[in-house]
């Protein structure tokens, strides 16, 4: 069947098949059921009956079909469901008919069971004709696509044997014929070794992908199962990894997934996948009333993690929601992105610079915001080194003019957004964030408004972190370049640290350092390794990794807590919260009085500010005395 000429008749061809359907149902009847008047077809009464019967059947399985749709689907992607509807829509038709010929025409109607027998025939009579349909369409498809010779096809492993691979492997033999030649299935279950899939077979476990593999040179593996934990997830992607062959996967949000074509749905594997952390579980009924209905203002909201607080706060339904930031560009894409996705809400993006305070002061008259998320900051380590002043100006009085605003115009809640470089900072960057901590824990103690901190190390893919420079890299064909090969980082998902975020308000009180729970430390080094084996590469033959030495002020291992910290556990697994440290805001006043010296008599000496970080932020130390040697 042609595919373009069935489109252009289909509302001809599809009734008119039906009918016909119709007519074999009554006939196969005659033929098959017994003790029936219909099989006398010699009597005049009885052939009248049956005609009327038919055409009867025939009006009211039109009408039925149209009333629900029937003739709306799109043949080729009918699945069971659509099969089952079809025969039960003809039994009810059928059961219909009998009640029009007993009640309006007095006709001696046949029993219920034999209207049943007739709907149930008329139905699979449809559902056959709809399946040859099916069929010719999908061949006139194939029949269309390019012919591939066995040299052009690629040779294909499938990870999972579950019902992702089912549909990929249907998919593979129809739409895209010939493109693969599926060489088998992997699956970890011991039962079903040497069962089929849709025609192919499971020929081994996880830990006989690189010798299948290397045997039959294996050009593509898709990772085909979704419902799996990240730790597996991990460890198997990581043996793909070592073979030579491209690996695409399957999100783990059901959601992403279409049942018509799963194929469609696969990805490149990120790093991400390789992290093997675990979906955050969240209770999002605190999280909705804290920010259901309030005006909540989120600064540095075009950044990478203020964009993202922006989407998952609008998932809330706040009555406001205010973006803040100073770079335009950023601030008028996830303006567009929102406004499009939420029409209905009340977004306004805020052209600002924290450092202003009575730009500030004016904004938080005109708005009142009950909720601050605090996102803005200087976060780039080596340049904030090299510019320190801007770090302090930014960081630190950008903060206090946020503090004293939400003070003074009654804000309910401000979040600081901080960093594991607070801790025990070697940097001045890592030091500034320190002292906003010092300095909400301060104004909480005197003020209405509650004054909390969440601390994260790196998220992945945020402006300035390694994995997209190392992507950068890699295009430009290398070398990736790491500090140390030693050096260890914290890392997780930006929408994983961001739903932390929320989910840690809801526990606050004022004063609060919540803690995230980062999971084990990662060597750069091994990130950039992964990274290569993804790209396809091979380490040293394709492409170097380069080390430079530690830039100025950076650590070889970052801490989430300090010594003199104790945590406490909060009711998620991921969330804690240290004790709160003695600090008076007379106390914070005199440090920055230090800092308002330096920035009004445009001191610019990197030692005597090093040395004034010191005074004010008493657990700031020298790179060396961290590193050691390794500096």
């Amino acid at each position: 069947m042609n595919i373009d000429s069935f489109g252009k008749y289909r509302n001809i061809i599809l009734p008119i098949i039906d009918c016909i359907s119709v007519i074999l149902g009554y006939y196969l009847a005659s033929v098959l059921i017994t003790d029936s008047f219909l099989v006398n077809p010699t009597s005049a009464v009885t052939q009248k009956e049956l005609i009327i019967s038919i055409i009867l059947t025939i009006i009211v399985l039109q009408i039925v079909f149209r009333i629900s749709n029937r003739y709306t689907t799109i043949i080729r992607y009918e699945n069971n469901q659509d099969y089952i509807i079809y025969i039960i829509l003809s039994i009810v038709s059928a059961l219909i008919v009998s009640l029009i010929e007993e009640l309006i025409l007095n006709m001696k109607n046949p029993s219920i069971k034999l209207n049943l027998a007739i709907g149930f025939l008329i139905g699979m009579i449809i559902v056959a004709s709809r399946l040859i349909m099916r069929y010719m369409l999908l061949s006139d498809i194939v029949n269309k696509g390019i012919n591939y010779t066995p040299e052009d096809q690629k040779k294909l492993l499938i990870i999972g044997g579950g019902y992702s691979a089912n549909d990929i492997i249907k998919t593979l033999n129809t739409t895209l014929k010939g493109t693969y030649e599926i060489i088998g299935i992997i699956d970890d279950n011991k039962k079903r070794m040497g069962y089929s899939v849709a025609g192919v077979k499971i020929i081994g476990n996880r830990y006989d992908i690189e010798k299948i593999c290397e045997k039959y040179d294996v050009d593509s593996i898709f990772f085909s199962i979704v419902n799996i934990d990240n730790k597996n997830k991990k460890e198997i992607l990581e043996i793909c990894n070592k073979t030579q062959a491209e690996v695409k996967v399957l999100p783990d949000l059901r959601e992403l997934i279409t049942e018509e074509n799963l194929y469609h749905s696969l990805r490149n594997v990120e790093i991400e996948d390789l992290l093997g952390r675990e979906p955050v579980e969240l209770d999002n009924n605190n999280i909705k009333s804290l920010i259901n209905d309030k005006i909540v203002l989120v600064t540095g909201g075009g950044g990478s993690i203020g964009e993202e607080l922006c989407r998952q706060i609008m998932l809330h339904n706040p009555k406001q929601l205010l973006m803040l930031d100073i770079y335009e560009n950023n601030l008028y894409s996830i303006e567009l992105e929102l406004k499009s996705k939420y029409p209905n809400n009340d977004i306004k993006a805020i052209i600002a610079n924290i450092r202003d305070e009575e730009r500030m002061f004016d904004i938080f008259e005109e708005y009142s915001p009950e909720i601050v998320f605090h996102a803005a900051a200087h976060k780039h380590v080596p340049l904030m080194e090299n510019n320190p002043t801007e770090a302090i100006k930014n960081n630190v009085f950008g903060t206090y003019n946020l503090v004293n605003a939400c003070d003074k115009y009654k804000t309910k809640r401000f979040i600081l957004i901080s960093t594991d470089k607070a801790v025990n900072p070697t940097n001045i960057m890592g030091a500034t964030k320190r002292m906003c901590e010092m300095l909400i824990q301060a104004k909480d103690k005197e003020s209405e408004t509650e004054y909390v901190a969440v601390r994260f190390g790196n998220v992945l893919g945020s402006n300035g972190s390694v994995v997209p420079l190392f992507k950068k890299q890699i295009e430009e064909g290398g070398p990736i370049t790491v500090t140390h090969k030693e050096i260890t980082r914290f890392f997780m998902t930006i929408p994983e640290a961001v739903a932390l975020v929320l989910q840690s308000i809801t526990y606050a009180k004022g004063g609060e350092i919540f803690v995230l729970n980062m999971g084990d430390p990662v060597k750069i080094y091994d990130l950039a390794k992964s990274l290569i084996e993804l790209s396809g590469l091979e380490l040293g033959k394709d492409i170097d990794i380069e080390i430079t030495g530690l830039r100025p002020g950076e650590k070889l291992y970052e801490e989430l807590l300090m010594d003199e910290e104790n945590l406490e556990k909060t009711e998620h697994e991921k969330i804690f919260i240290t004790e709160p440290m003695d600090f008076t805001m007379n106390d914070i006043e005199e440090k920055l009085d230090e800092f308002r010296y330096i920035l009004d008599n445009d001191i610019n000496d990197k030692e005597v500010i090093k040395e004034t970080m010191k005074k004010c932020v008493p657990t700031y130390r020298n790179p060396q005395e961290v590193n050691g040697d390794e500096s």
